[in-house]
């Protein structure tokens, strides 16, 4: 197949929550992340954004944010089956 780029494994990627404590829409996220990566082998991490200078400056108005390997997925609300599908389960 010239010209297509494999995606990675879902077991070699990583998910970034980017939140705060107290927020619920973070926890759902973090709910929704930890079934995902429990299924698909991938890790996950969390951030606290107001520990964080640069990542409070980033992404304030959009948390909970999530990350894969680096890049923005998406925010506000998590969806379970776009999450399994980006990281090819």
């Amino acid at each position: 197949m010239f010209g297509r780029t494999k995606k990675k494994a879902a077991a070699s990627r990583t998910v970034t929550l980017i939140g705060k404590p107290g927020c619920h829409l973070c926890d759902d996220a973090r709910a929704v992340i930890e079934a995902v990566c429990a299924e698909t082998g991938a890790s996950w991490e969390e951030k606290d954004i107001t520990r964080d200078e640069e990542l409070h400056r980033a992404y304030w108005e959009q948390i909970p944010v999530v990350l894969i390997d680096g890049e923005q997925h998406t925010f506000w609300r998590v969806d379970a089956g776009r999450l399994r599908r980006e990281l090819g389960a």
